[in-house]
């Protein structure tokens, strides 16, 4: 079994060649073609072809199975599982996407959840803070400055986002319902002198001990969160790898 994470990292924007687009096109099952092309703006089409065949590309160097055999399922919550081939190793993934970012985390059997965030969207943080982030995390929030909310908002959002799709249930989990406590707000998230996050629970039946979490930053304007169930003192690695366009060369 593995004992590490794979979080692998593209960047769509660069990706154009219209060879390699078919390509990608190829390795797609029939239900994501569907998907694909009924959105309505080409950049959505493209993120989306990108986000699956990175998924499908991926999982292929866990085993020996060819990117387009790989089979999905989605429990009720629309989280995304290996369903197939009958020769698929036990393996969990999770994907997110933002502008001009996709990522995907593989892991052994452990539940696992990424989320991907470009920091220049135009929103209201503190309003969306106090509207659904726990009495907890807000009252920390609104210690820092104006300026270290703007980070902080992306911080939490993506660390929530993260557990709530790895214990697949989404925001219908209700995000007020558990706390992150953040460190030292002078240490960039991803500095190893950073104490990891920690999560505490009000009202849910969940174990804070059994959680990792990580965070990075892939560019200096976007937000990246882990979260994986891996049981008591059982930490995986983590390996970050970042993709170029030509996925059959990972």
């Amino acid at each position: 079994m593995l004992t590490y994470a794979d979080v692998w990292y593209m960047f769509p924007d660069a990706i154009r060649d219209p060879e390699l687009l078919n390509d990608y096109w190829n390795i797609l099952s029939n239900d994501e073609i569907s998907r694909c092309e009924r959105f309505c703006f080409d950049r959505d089409r493209h993120r989306h072809l990108v986000t699956w065949a990175l998924a499908r590309t991926m999982l292929s160097s866990y085993a020996d199975i060819s990117p387009k055999a790989w089979e999905f399922g989605n429990n009720q919550h629309g989280r995304p599982h290996i369903s197939g081939p009958v020769s698929a190793p036990n393996l969990r993934f999770n994907l997110s996407h933002t502008r001009n970012l996709i990522a995907c985390i593989v892991a052994p059997e452990f539940d696992v959840g990424i989320d991907v965030e470009d920091c220049r969207r135009n929103i209201s943080g503190p309003a969306i803070a106090r509207r659904y982030f726990s009495a907890r995390e807000v009252a920390a929030f609104e210690r820092l400055t104006k300026n270290e909310q703007a980070a902080a908002f992306f911080e939490y959002w993506t660390l929530k986002e993260a557990y709530v799709k790895a214990v697949g249930r989404g925001i219908s989990l209700g995000l007020a319902r558990f706390s992150f406590e953040l460190d030292d707000r002078s240490l960039r998230v991803d500095d190893p002198e950073r104490r990891p996050p920690r999560i505490s629970f009000d009202g849910l039946n969940d174990d804070p001990a059994t959680w990792q979490f990580a965070q990075y930053k892939p560019t200096p304007h976007h937000a990246m969160a882990i979260a994986i169930r891996c049981g008591v003192g059982k930490d995986l690695e983590i390996r970050l790898k970042e993709v170029g366009s030509n996925l059959a060369s990972c």
